[in-house]
């Protein structure tokens, strides 16, 4: 059976997808920072998943505690960077934005060059981040978070270049809006789909192994959109 290690497990995408592949076969190794909503997790997947606490954002950690998890599975042919944060935040305070830094780049860095170097060692494996249709274009209202998905829709980018001359597969997720505790009451969300179905979309890309997949794909058309809109017309619709 396949082996795959999701950081970010505890909820949203990273627990939908968490669940999905166990469904399927997959032995997993699952990681975040709640402990109790792993264990739930871990329970509901039969209970044989090693779970281990991490908060990316203490990044001379991750490779001690991922070492472990990957040890304990017994190997890992696939792994899902899902653990971020946005935070609305157009009156610029520094907390939320350096929060959003310090997780969504240096906390998927610390994870990715991780999984990139023992992928690149084993000449295999499939590295698997979550970006985010907002990676296209800033936003007035979440800056950081925006910039975040393009600094990481750009790395995989170029993980993709390095590793991808190794047989390492390197798939960059870009959801829409999904229905998560990140976007509970947020005004002017369309198409919201659930995690659930967020992750059958996920789950699909990992088997084809995409470069690039929009989820639900229906959103590829509006990230052509953003990327081509004029900056006046653009200026007009993000206020």
């Amino acid at each position: 059976m396949p082996k795959a290690i999701v950081v970010g497990a505890s909820s949203g995408i990273g627990a939908a997808l968490a669940r999905r592949m166990g469904r399927e076969g997959w032995t997993l190794g699952l990681a975040a920072r709640n402990a109790e909503a792993l264990e739930a997790l871990r329970a509901e997947l039969g209970g044989g998943s090693p779970v281990r606490v991490l908060d990316v954002t203490r990044t001379s950690e991750v490779p001690e505690v991922l070492d472990d998890l990957a040890s304990a599975l017994g190997g890992v042919d696939c792994a899902v960077l899902s653990s971020g944060i946005g935070i609305f935040n157009n009156r610029l305070e520094w907390d939320p934005e350096g929060r959003t830094i310090a997780t969504n780049v240096a906390g998927f860095v610390a994870c990715a060059t991780w999984a990139g170097r023992r992928f690149l060692e084993e000449k295999r494996g499939h590295l698997v981040g979550i970006s985010s249709v907002a990676s296209h274009r800033g936003s007035p209202f979440s800056p950081a978070y925006n910039a975040s998905k393009a600094f990481i829709s750009n790395y995989m980018e170029g993980l993709r270049l390095n590793l991808g001359r190794f047989g390492v597969a390197v798939t960059d997720v870009r959801p829409g809006y999904i229905a998560t505790p990140m976007t509970e009451g947020q005004k002017g969300m369309f198409w919201v789909v659930s995690a659930e179905r967020a992750a059958d979309g996920i789950y699909r890309a990992i088997l084809k192994r995409r470069r690039v997949a929009y989820v639900p794909r229906r959103w590829s058309a509006v990230a052509l959109a953003a990327r081509l809109a004029p900056d006046f017309l653009y200026r007009r619709f993000s206020n």
